[in-house]
C-alpha cells in the first residue's frame, strides 16, 4: 500500500513539474530529458516547435502587420505635441520616433504618451504651441532594438529601463514594438508549450 501511495505522489509531482517546467522549456529534447528523469519512457515528437529565443523583432511585426514602415512611425522635433498627439491617436499607437528636420531625418529621440502626460498635461502646457523636441526623450536616453533581436532580449530591456514601446532600428526606422506585443508573443508561444506537454502527458507522442 506504501509503495502504491509512494508511486501515485510521484506521479502527481511529476505532472506538476510537467506543467511548471512548460515556462523554461526550450525544445523538446528537454521535455524528454524530464520525463525520462522520472521513468517515463518517451521518444521525441515527430516536429520540433520554434522557441521564444528564436523568435525575432522583426516576425512580431509581421504580426502586427508592420512589415511596411510608414511616416506614420514617426514626427519631427519642430512638430506641434498637439499633431503628433493627434497621430498617435488616429493610428493607435503609444509612441512616436522623433527625427530631426532635413532630408537624412536622423533619429533625435522618442516620444511616448507617458512624455505627454507628465510634460504637457501635468504641468498645464498648451500642447498646440509645445513642440515635440521639448517634451521628447532624448537619442541619449533612446533603447532600441533591431529586427533580428530576439523577444528574450526586447523583454529584458523594456523591463530593465521601465519602458513600454521600443523602435526597431536597421540603420533607419523599420518599426515600432510595445511591452503589449511583447506579452502576446510570450502568450502565444506559452500556450503553445502547454499544448505539447498535455499532448506528450496524454501519450500522442510514440
Amino acid at each position: 500500500m506504501q509503495g502504491l501511495t509512494r508511486a501515485v505522489r510521484t506521479c502527481q509531482g511529476t505532472l506538476k513539474l510537467a506543467n511548471l517546467q512548460h515556462l523554461v522549456l526550450r525544445d523538446t529534447a528537454e521535455m524528454k530529458k524530464v520525463f525520462s528523469r522520472y521513468g517515463f519512457a518517451t521518444s521525441s515528437p515527430p516536429t520540433q516547435h520554434k522557441g521564444l529565443e528564436n523568435t525575432t523583432v522583426a516576425e512580431v511585426l509581421m504580426t502586427k502587420g508592420e512589415e511596411q514602415v510608414g511616416s506614420w512611425l514617426w514626427c519631427r522635433t519642430t512638430d506641434t505635441v498637439y499633431d503628433a498627439v493627434k497621430q498617435m491617436a488616429q493610428n493607435n499607437i503609444g509612441s512616436l520616433v522623433v527625427v530631426r528636420p532635413g532630408e537624412q531625418e536622423l533619429i533625435a529621440g522618442i516620444i511616448t504618451e507617458r512624455d505627454y502626460l507628465r510634460k504637457v498635461i501635468v504641468q498645464d502646457r498648451a500642447s498646440k504651441y509645445t513642440r515635440v523636441g521639448e517634451i521628447m526623450t532624448t537619442q541619449s536616453k533612446l533603447i532600441t532594438v533591431t529586427s533580428d533581436t530576439n523577444i528574450f532580449h526586447a523583454m529584458q530591456l523594456m523591463t530593465e529601463n521601465h519602458i513600454r514601446h521600443v523602435p526597431v532600428i536597421d540603420r533607419k526606422i523599420v518599426g515600432m514594438i510595445s511591452i503589449v506585443d511583447v506579452v502576446r508573443a510570450v502568450v502565444e508561444q506559452q500556450s503553445g508549450d502547454v499544448k505539447r506537454l498535455n499532448e506528450f502527458i496524454k501519450g500522442e507522442y510514440y
